[in-house]
């Protein structure tokens, strides 16, 4: 009997979720962009951790399905990605914030 882990992490990947993912990190980097490039501001590091945890999603929604090893790696890297923000943003929130 498969866990409930089994089947979230590494189950068949889904392609409307991935156009979501990927269209998202791609919003959040043109914002990022605009606001680094043409206003002069800093960059907004808790967002680029954002931006990589999206893409990252939608890599892994892409893939077919015989690659669902490949999809639950790269979902479990989403997840380190989007942990390690939180655990920043609680032991030193000015690395994240400026």
């Amino acid at each position: 009997m498969p866990s409930i882990i089994d089947k979230t992490v590494f189950g068949d990947p889904s392609r409307g979720l991935a156009l979501v993912y990927l269209c998202g990190a791609l919003l959040l980097a043109g914002q990022q962009g605009y606001y680094v490039i043409v206003e002069g501001a800093t960059p907004f590091y808790a967002g680029l951790f954002l931006i990589a945890g999206m893409a990252l999603s939608g890599i892994a929604e892409s893939l077919p399905k015989p690659r669902r090893r490949a999809a639950g790696v790269l979902r479990l890297t989403t997840l380190v990605v989007l942990v390690s923000m939180f655990v920043i943003m609680i032991v030193t929130p000015e690395l994240l914030i400026n």
